[in-house]
């Protein structure tokens, strides 16, 4: 029996801070044992703009985490979004050396690491290696040892970042006295709590909808096989109202809480509401289809750039796990009909396993600060246990020499 272990998901958003807290027990699984979130500040469509502000509000969500726990924090896995992460496919290609021609572990190591040791441009740094399958003379496989061929490809996904966004959100951590034990990318944290294996093994698309960010990871065969962010989120839409109706921009969040719904509602269509409520100066009333037009507008266009990012893959064939909407903005009403309409697959709300007991981490919003908990907790399982893998090379390499040459 090993010891206890102290671990924590940080997702620094770009609306709020969100801290879990979990407690690994040998023999016993994951018990999450604290919470603490801050609102966000100095953050941009996930990327941080300035380092002092979200320090700060970082900071104060991790001691508020640690108090609710009544522990100190030992491991951190930190969540990263955000444009400036790109994903590209890649294979890595090797000889099968054994004189009768069968694919041995080490043929399989060495495709692998020549997949994953691909040049980036200066400035680039990678964050995840996922690897999808396996060719042998051409052929797809999925289980290659003791296969007969001449030659062996490891398919890759790989996702990389600017190098300085990435080490700015590390330093974030650093500077509380923390390390950070590795770096996940927003959606594969959240798919990992809202996917069962089969699904991800039938096809699935999880879509988590942020404030600043929309990001996705698309699962076949078990495996992530594509990613990527859309610069898109909730603050667009607060953004459209503000300026659709001639209101503040606080105005247009409560607006967006209070009546927005992402489908054109007929049944109330004739209906206004009151700005404010309270028939205070200022207050008037504003027709709820004008509300749910440009809601409507808004989701439906991200939605369209998906679907235009994925193009042939999204489909009920390739996809019979359909989309899993997930974030906080997937709370707006009717957003689950307007993807599946729009994206002509089945779609709907997200939700966490059973064992997450507590009300309000249930809520999508806590998605991805949960999928980091479960990372952390199973993360460091080989690539055949279907999660995300590092390079020597790359991002847990590159923090280690960050964190060993910092003053």
């Amino acid at each position: 029996m090993g010891s206890t272990k102290i671990i924590a998901g940080v997702e620094i958003g770009t609306s709020k801070v969100v801290v879990l807290v979990g407690e690994v027990v040998p023999g016993h699984g994951l018990n999450i044992i604290g919470m603490g979130q801050s609102t966000s500040v100095g953050m941009r469509k996930g990327e941080i703009e300035d380092l002092s502000a979200v320090s700060d509000c970082t900071h104060a969500a991790i001691l508020s985490a640690e108090k609710s726990a009544g522990s100190q924090i030992e491991h951190v896995y930190l969540s990263k979004s955000g444009p400036s992460l790109v994903g590209m496919s890649s294979h890595g290609v090797t000889s099968v050396n054994s004189p009768d021609n069968v694919v041995s572990a080490e043929d399989v190591r060495r495709a692998c690491e020549n997949a994953k040791s691909k040049a980036l441009p200066a400035g680039r740094i990678y964050v995840h290696h996922m690897r999808s399958a396996y060719r042998v003379d051409g052929q797809l496989v999925h289980r290659p040892i003791g296969q007969i061929g001449n030659k062996l490809e490891a398919l890759y996904w790989h996702v990389h970042a600017n190098e300085r966004a990435v080490s700015n959100h590390i330093h974030v951590i650093n500077g509380f006295g923390l390390d950070v034990d590795d770096m996940i990318v927003s959606s594969i944290a959240s798919g990992s709590i809202l996917t069962t294996e089969t699904e991800k093994k039938q096809g699935v698309l999880v879509v988590d909808i942020g404030s600043g960010t929309t990001d996705y990871a698309l699962y076949r065969e078990g495996r992530v096989v594509r990613t990527g962010v859309i610069p898109v989120g909730g603050d667009h839409l607060t953004n459209d109202l503000s300026l659709g109706l001639r209101i503040s921009p606080k105005m247009g969040e409560s607006v967006k809480l209070r009546y927005a719904k992402a489908i054109i509602d007929k049944s109330d269509k004739d209906d206004s509401v009151l700005l404010h409520g309270d028939l205070t100066i200022g207050d008037r009333p504003i027709p709820r289809v004008s509300i749910y037009k440009i809601a409507h507008s808004r989701m439906e266009e991200l939605f369209m750039i998906l679907k235009n990012r994925l193009g042939s893959v999204l489909n009920t064939q390739n996809l019979p796990g359909g989309v899993i909407l997930t974030g906080g903005s997937s709370r707006l009403p009717g957003i689950d009909q307007l993807a599946e309409d729009t994206m002509g697959v089945p779609a709907r709300l997200g939700g966490s396993p059973a064992w997450v007991t507590e009300k309000e981490l249930r809520e999508p919003e806590y998605a991805c600060s949960l999928g980091l908990l479960y990372y952390g907790y199973y993360g460091q399982q080989s690539e055949e246990d279907n999660l995300p893998s590092r390079s020597s090379k790359g991002l847990a390499g590159w923090m280690k020499n960050l964190f060993s040459t910092r003053t």
